[in-house]
C-alpha cells in the first residue's frame, strides 16, 4: 500500500517536509502551568501564534498562550484545577478536559454542557481532579479545525507520593498537514474526502511542537515517559529502540506493569495516552530513538541523547513501577446492567444507504452533499437532539458495539472509564480506558458504571469522523 492510499497525503509534499525530520534539535519541553491570574487561575489565552517546525519559515498556529503545545498544567490528585479560557481566535470555542471524571458542567462540550465561548469572552473552568494520571485538554467546538491548528495541552495529575523513577518526561505527539512554505494546508480542513476515509492525516510529525527533538538523558537512567497522541486521526505505532520499556498506565489509569516486546512497539489511538517506565540501556554517547512505524518509511519522532559521561547505573532496575489504583468503580455485570447496542455505519466503501439527520431521513448521497454527513450511529448522523439512552446513576452499562465500516475508529467516552469485556479482533486487556480503538468490521462489548450524572458524549476521536456524523450522547440521571 502506498503512503498516498493509506494516508491521503501527497508524496510530493511529504518528500519536501519529512526529509527535514532528521535535522532535529534540542527538546523544548512543554512549559509548566504559568501566567496565573491574580485569583490563582491558570490563564489559557486561545490566540494566534507562530511555531518553528521548518528551519526556513515559521508556521502560523493557534495555541493556548500562542504556543503549541499549550502550558502543561500540574496538580496533585484530589487538587483543584482552575483555568480561565480567554478566546481571541475569532470564533467560538471551549475546552474539554479529556479523560477527567469531572463535574458535567465543566466538560466543555459546546451546546451540550455549556454555551460556546464567543470571541472576546472568557470562561472559568474549576473542578477537582479525582484520578492521578496523564490527561489533556483541547477544544470541543469546531474541534477538528481548532485542534488541528494547535489548540491543546497536557494536564498532569500527580500521585500523592513520588514514584521510583529518576525523571518525569511528557511527550505530546501531533501531525500537521503543511504546505512547502510551512503554512498549514487549510483548504482541506473539514474536507469530506478525509472525513469519509481515515480522517485528516498530516505530512509532518512533531513532539512537543518540535521536529525530531533530542532529549538530554543519561545512560542507565529510568524515566517516566508520558505519551499523548494529539493527532486528529492518525493511529501511532511507537517503537522504542535501545531501551527497556514497561507500560504502567493507559489513559491515565494504572495497569499491572507490562513489559513491552523486544522491539519495544505498541499502538496509541488518537487522544490515547500511555505512561511508560523507560530504562535507557544504551551506552554513554549513544542515542535511544522513538520511531513511528505506520508509514512505509518509519519516522524518527525523537531521540534520547545519552550523555558521554559515567552511567547512572550499570543495569536496569529489576523492580517494576506499580502505580496506586485510582477510585474508578468496577462494573458488576450481575447487577442488572443496562444493555445498549450501537451500530456504526458509513464512510467510503461502507455500504450505508442513508441515515436520519435532524429528524429527517436522507439517502447517502444527499446526506453527504447537502449536510456533509457520511457516518451514523444506529441510523442517525450527528444526533444531539436527544440522548442515545438514559440510565440511573450507579447502574452498570453493557454496550455492544459493531463497527460495520471499512475503517478503524477511536471510540471515546466522556466522564467515565470503561473496560473491554470482549472483542472479535485483538486481545482483551483488563485496563480501564476512555478511548478504545476498534478495527474495521470488529464487534466489541464494553462495560462501565454510570456513576457521573449529566449528559456525556460518546464519539469517534478521529475528529473528521466525529464532525461527519459519529457523535452522540447519553444521560446519567
Amino acid at each position: 500500500m502506498t503512503f498516498e492510499s493509506a494516508y491521503g497525503a501527497s508524496m510530493s509534499r511529504r518528500s519536501v517536509i519529512c526529509g527535514l525530520v532528521g535535522l532535529g534539535g534540542h527538546l523544548l519541553l512543554p512549559s509548566r502551568s504559568r501566567a496565573k491570574t491574580t485569583d490563582d487561575f491558570v490563564s489559557l489565552d486561545a490566540k494566534p501564534g507562530m511555531a518553528r517546525f521548518l528551519p526556513q519559515s515559521p508556521t502560523p498556529i493557534w495555541g493556548y498562550g500562542g504556543t503549541v503545545p499549550g502550558p502543561e498544567i500540574r496538580v496533585k490528585q484530589g487538587g483543584e484545577v482552575k483555568a480561565r479560557l480567554v478566546n481571541t481566535i475569532g470564533e467560538p470555542t471551549t475546552i474539554h478536559w479529556h479523560g477527567v471524571r469531572l463535574d458535567n458542567a465543566m466538560d466543555g462540550v459546546a451546546h451540550l454542557t455549556q454555551h460556546p465561548v464567543e470571541p472576546g469572552k472568557s470562561f472559568d473552568y474549576r473542578f477537582t481532579a479525582p484520578d492521578a494520571g496523564t490527561f489533556w485538554y483541547h477544544p470541543h467546538s469546531h474541534q477538528a479545525m481548532q485542534q488541528d491548528r494547535g489548540l491543546y495541552g497536557l494536564l498532569i495529575v500527580e500521585e500523592p507520593e513520588r514514584i521510583a523513577v529518576d525523571r518525569d518526561v511528557s511527550l505530546i505527539i501531533d501531525d500537521w498537514r503543511l504546505n512547502a512554505d510551512g503554512t498549514i494546508e487549510t483548504q482541506s480542513l473539514g474536507h469530506l474526502f478525509d472525513a469519509a476515509h481515515a480522517g485528516r492525516i498530516g505530512n509532518l510529525l512533531t513532539v512537543n511542537g518540535q521536529v525530531a527533538p533530542i532529549l538530554p538523558a543519561r545512560a542507565g537512567e529510568r524515566l517516566r515517559v508520558r505519551l499523548c497522541n494529539a493527532c486528529n486521526s492518525r493511529v501511532l505505532e511507537f517503537r522504542f529502540e535501545n531501551t527497556r520499556a514497561q507500560i504502567i498506565a493507559v489513559d491515565g489509569q494504572p495497569i499491572s506493569p507490562e513489559l513491552l516486546p523486544d522491539d519495544g512497539s505498541f499502538v496509541l489511538p488518537p487522544s490515547g495516552r500511555a505512561d511508560l517506565a523507560l530504562d535507557l540501556i544504551g551506552e554513554p554517547g549513544s542515542r535511544s530513538t522513538i520511531r513511528e512505524m505506520t508509514p512505509r518509511q518509519p519516522i524518527a519522532l525523537a531521540h534520547f541523547g545519552l550523555a558521554d559521561t559515567e552511567r547512572m547505573r550499570d543495569k536496569p532496575l529489576d523492580s517494576p513501577v506499580t502505580l496506586p489504583r485510582n477510585p474508578v468503580p468496577v462494573p458488576d455485570l450481575s447487577q442488572d446492567p443496562l444493555v445498549f447496542t450501537l451500530l456504526m455505519e458509513g464512510g467510503a466503501m461502507g455500504g450505508m444507504s442513508g441515515a436520519e439527520f435532524e429528524g429527517k431521513y436522507y439517502d447517502f448521497r444527499e446526506l453527504a452533499q447537502k449536510h456533509r454527513m457520511v457516518w451514523a450511529f444506529n441510523g442517525k448522523a450527528g444526533d444531539h437532539g436527544r440522548p442515545m439512552f438514559t440510565v440511573q446513576r450507579g447502574r452498570p452499562v453493557l454496550m455492544r458495539i459493531t463497527n460495520d465500516t471499512a475503517w478503524p475508529h477511536a471510540m471515546h467516552l466522556h466522564g467515565h472509564h470503561l473496560l473491554v469485556v470482549s472483542r472479535t479482533r485483538g486481545i482483551v486487556k483488563p485496563w480501564f480506558q476512555d478511548t478504545v480503538l476498534m478495527q474495521p468490521r470488529e464487534e466489541m462489548t464494553i462495560a462501565f458504571v454510570a456513576d457521573n450524572p449529566g449528559k456525556w458524549m460518546l464519539h469517534c476521536h478521529m475528529l473528521e469522523h466525529q464532525m461527519a456524523g459519529m457523535s452522540a450522547y447519553f444521560e446519567v440521571l
